[in-house]
């Protein structure tokens, strides 16, 4: 079976750009209710993923942080904790199964490295419980 069945289009995918402030992340994250977005090159690469955590984090470090200075400070400035690990778009399902397991999200790559989308963890565990109900038959 081929990934791109699962897949979530970048048109799709809430993500930040590298120049994006702390600020503007951390409304995009507030307005998608999500807990973490991708962070790509203005050249559409995969660079990593900033969570809500990585974050507040940051600001708690920063004892003298104040929303203005969220205005400045480049959401690549921010450490991240934990290392969403992306997959090429020919990998096996096997390995998709293997990273899906303990990720919410798994960036899909082209063969230059370019980010095409997500496969989350809800479609694939959908069509899991699909497969499974057909057997059940």
């Amino acid at each position: 079976m081929n990934i791109l069945f699962f897949l979530t289009p970048k048109s799709q995918v809430a993500y930040v750009l590298e120049d994006y402030t702390l600020r503007q992340a951390a409304e995009k994250l507030t307005f998608h209710h999500y807990t973490a977005l991708p962070i790509l090159s203005e050249d559409g690469k995969y660079i990593g993923t900033v969570s809500e955590g990585d974050l507040f984090r940051y600001v708690k470090n920063s004892a003298q942080m104040n929303y203005r200075e969220a205005e400045d400070t480049p959401v690549c400035d921010v450490p991240i904790q934990r290392e969403v690990n992306p997959i090429k778009s020919d990998c096996n399902i096997e390995d998709l199964y293997h990273i899906i397991l303990n990720q919410n999200f798994v960036p899909v790559l082209d063969d230059q490295g370019i980010f095409i989308g997500i496969v989350t963890r809800k479609s694939v565990l959908g069509y899991v419980f699909e497969q499974l109900k057909k057997q059940d038959k």
